[in-house]
């Protein structure tokens, strides 16, 4: 998958991740696809970040693993050195921006207003993450902005849960949402795989694509 379109098509959920122990993160992905779910974020919130992307590729190739929380341009030229399929950021800078969309790096930037919309799409780009979604207005935010802004697809993430993803998909310019109740601290933790398995199948099933063009 080359672009960031794709890639946001290719799951209905893009679960966030956090890793503390690299043993965890190849059986979280076999988990996590083995239930539906390919298109993972995992997040540089711990040191083992990158590390786990590294052994994610190696070990579950169906899964197309990214970097998030992604703030700056060291941050995404450390991701794509790692070997990860796309970066999502939290927000977004002018330098970041600009980087970006010159490496060829499928890349989903953050955004959370209109002006950062607007900004956003000057750089070049038309695929976004909307975050953090719920406390920026939600369903009526992302029906808002798909009056002015019909080219933007977005991936709505902070504050959704398995209760109101579907709504979410349901709007036209909703390709995907991203969480974190699939794979949640405590799961991962306890390395309870079939409950994330569980979780993943049942994200899998969420009704999508309808009337939606990749």
């Amino acid at each position: 998958m080359t672009t960031i379109r794709e890639i946001m098509f290719a799951s209905p959920i893009m679960p966030v991740i956090v890793l503390e122990r690299i043993d965890d993160a190849v059986p979280l992905a076999e988990a996590l696809v083995s239930g539906g779910i390919r298109v993972l974020e995992v997040t540089m919130r711990t040191p083992v970040a990158l590390d786990c992307v590294r052994a994610i590729r190696a070990a579950v190739p169906d899964a197309i693993v990214g970097v998030g929380t992604i703030t700056n341009i060291a941050d995404l030229n450390a991701a794509r050195a790692a070997g990860a399929a796309f970066g999502v950021s939290p927000g977004t800078t002018a330098e970041l921006l600009v980087h970006a969309h010159g490496s060829g790096f499928p890349f989903l930037p953050g955004a959370m207003t209109p002006s950062d919309v607007m900004r956003t799409l000057d750089a070049g780009f038309t695929a976004m993450k909307l975050f953090p979604a719920r406390q920026a207005g939600g369903i009526d935010m992302l029906k808002a902005l798909g009056g002015p802004f019909p080219q933007v697809l977005f991936c709505p993430t902070g504050g959704i849960d398995g209760e109101s993803a579907a709504t979410y998909l349901a709007l036209p310019n909703v390709a995907c949402v991203g969480g974190s109740w699939l794979a949640p601290a405590t799961l991962i933790d306890n390395q309870d795989w079939d409950e994330i398995r569980s979780r993943a199948h049942q994200a899998a099933l969420l009704a999508r694509h309808l009337n939606k063009h990749n």
